[in-house]
């Protein structure tokens, strides 16, 4: 790759300086380009897929019978996963959601990683939960070369301050639900 100088005038006698303003105007181009992809895919009838691998499918009816904990919460992860297959969340949002306590939930995240479901990567004091990409991917197949991590993120109630647990209360977000009668 070869490096570009920017300058205050374009040196035609040098292709690889140009001025400030072609630069400016070519990353304006590009963050045209960029607002214009997430447009379409925002439109896109697939932007809640998930892509599966059916070689994994007896991976995870091995896993649903071993523990379906650690299954539910796989499927929670992909459920909640970026499009580079990543979620941020503490342990406190696991316990919320399934109504398990902490042992149980850190045997089923130790489960999916030595069986290599998921990796999971420490941000500060959190957890980053990366999703296998051969088992499921939540964006085109070319992101697979992709290490950005701007992952989702959940956070839990419980562990708010009392003033942002009234903010959450009053601005509750609609969610689907689901009648099991």
């Amino acid at each position: 790759m070869q490096e570009t100088i920017v300058s205050y005038e374009k040196n035609l006698k040098n292709p690889n300086q140009i001025s400030f303003e072609d630069r400016q105007e070519q990353i304006d181009q590009e963050k045209k380009r960029e607002e214009e992809e997430i447009r379409q895919q925002k439109k896109s009838p697939y932007r809640r897929w998930v892509q599966m691998n059916k070689d994994a499918y007896k991976a995870e009816d091995w896993l649903m019978s071993k523990s379906p904990i650690a299954y539910r919460i796989f499927k929670f992860l992909i459920n909640n996963m970026d499009s580079y297959n990543a979620v941020m969340c503490s342990y406190s949002v696991f316990q919320e959601q399934f109504g398990v306590s902490k042992p149980t939930i850190t045997r089923a995240i130790k489960l999916l990683k030595e069986k290599q479901y998921i990796e999971v990567y420490k941000s500060g004091t959190s957890n980053v939960y990366a999703v296998n990409k051969e088992i499921a991917w939540n964006s085109w197949g070319n992101n697979f070369v992709h290490g950005k991590f701007g992952a989702n993120i959940i956070l839990s109630e419980s562990e708010q301050e009392e003033t942002i647990q009234a903010k959450i209360k009053a601005e509750r977000i609609k969610e689907l639900s689901i009648d099991e009668n």
